[in-house]
């Protein structure tokens, strides 16, 4: 089954660690027919010669030039409807994807056709791959999913392949402050879709300083708080759930201190390997 990588680079992203991402995209047991990068702006000539590199190497990377930086949301929109295929696996610039990830992800669409989404689960780790810090699990089954993204994303992101016709059908990737993926499976909820997650490690996921700080503020807070509300309009949640969900979020994303929330992160919402 042919399919396309979705990826994005911008130009604060470090490009050893970009370097690494492509090369595991490249390096599967399953090979992707084709990986479209979106150049989010400017870039440095550390990451323009990366692409050059590989662009030598690999004649099915297809780069895509913004002029401008457009954040996230809109160049993960940009990058899937330059997709040829339907089928569409995202990744993000600094993970690494384990080497079978797209094999065991395209077995599943064979095994159940009725599937529009599988992800899996996370290692994130600092520094290096063997430096594991946490995991984050996921549910694992279509009814699962839909009871626990009433509370929380059910998806890592950088770990999901879909079908590119069922997420088009829900309005394909819009922007909405660091919750664009968030949106997006609300949205192919509404419209029906059938979830599956692996329960698997699919992606190491690279974790900074500031990971945890990234996960708060206001400008954060409101963006997430305004999610719960389109959740309420929506019928998906009651207005006592919208309420907690945002009392919950006003707490941990704005009133605590980011140390603590770094805790809280990685003993409550992870579980160590092993």
């Amino acid at each position: 089954m042919n399919f396309s990588v979705s990826i994005s680079v911008y130009a604060k992203d470090d490009p050893s660690y970009f370097e690494l991402a492509l090369e595991s995209i490249f390096n599967q047991s399953v090979k992707p027919a084709e990986v479209v990068l979106v150049v989010d702006g400017p870039i440095p000539d550390s990451i323009d010669n990366v692409i050059s590199s590989m662009q030598s190497v690999h004649s099915n990377l297809k780069v895509i030039y913004l002029k401008e930086n457009v954040g996230h949301g809109e160049a993960r929109r940009v990058g899937l409807e330059n997709c040829s295929y339907d089928m569409v696996a995202i990744m993000d610039s600094d993970d690494i994807a384990v080497s079978d990830r797209f094999e065991k992800q395209l077995k599943c669409f064979e095994e159940d056709k009725e599937l529009s989404i599988v992800g899996g689960y996370i290692y994130e780790f600092e520094e290096d791959v063997s430096n594991i810090i946490g995991i984050r699990n996921v549910p694992l089954l279509d009814s699962d999913i839909k009871s626990y993204m009433k509370s929380r994303c059910p998806f890592n992101q950088q770990t999901v392949m879909f079908s590119k016709p069922q997420v088009m059908n829900a309005g394909g990737y819009l922007d909405w402050f660091c919750e664009e993926d968030y949106y997006l499976w609300l949205r192919m909820y509404l419209s029906g879709a059938k979830f599956l997650n692996i329960p698997e490690n699919l992606v190491f996921v690279r974790m900074s300083r500031d990971s945890y700080a990234r996960r708060g503020g206001l400008r954060y807070f409101s963006s997430e708080a305004k999610l719960q509300y389109y959740m309420y309009k929506n019928n998906i949640i009651s207005f006592c759930r919208m309420c907690f969900n945002v009392c919950i979020r006003l707490v941990v994303q704005v009133l605590l201190p980011n140390s603590v929330r770094k805790w809280i992160f990685s003993k409550l919402f992870r579980r160590n390997k092993g």
